[in-house]
């Protein structure tokens, strides 16, 4: 089978692939998994002050990743700490970056 006759998409993943680029399709959700990156992880307080985004849409967006599986969450004492879960975000965001950059491809 040669790759123009291979989907670039799998019928049975369509869906999957489509939930997975709505999480990462708003520009706040985006900031937010920017923000834990660069801090590895943190509470919901530390992403907001590190983000400038508000607490509550912090926590609100911060829950989303979690259901859909981008990041984690624990509780430490009062706390709830999140993490980046899926360690190919760092590299689709590169690709995308590189795509959108001035003189990108």
């Amino acid at each position: 089978m040669n790759a123009a006759s291979t989907p670039l998409i799998p019928d049975e993943l369509l869906a999957g692939v489509a939930r997975r680029f709505r999480y990462l399709g708003d520009p706040t959700r985006l900031r937010v998994l920017s923000e834990l990156h660069g801090a590895g992880e943190a509470s919901v307080g530390d992403v907001a002050r590190r983000s400038g985004v508000p607490l509550a849409s912090v926590s609100q967006h911060l829950n989303r990743l979690a259901d859909g599986g981008l990041v984690t969450r624990r509780r430490s004492g009062t706390s709830v700490i999140y993490a980046i879960a899926d360690p190919t975000l760092e590299r689709l965001c590169e690709i995308v970056c590189a795509t959108v950059r001035p003189g990108g491809s």
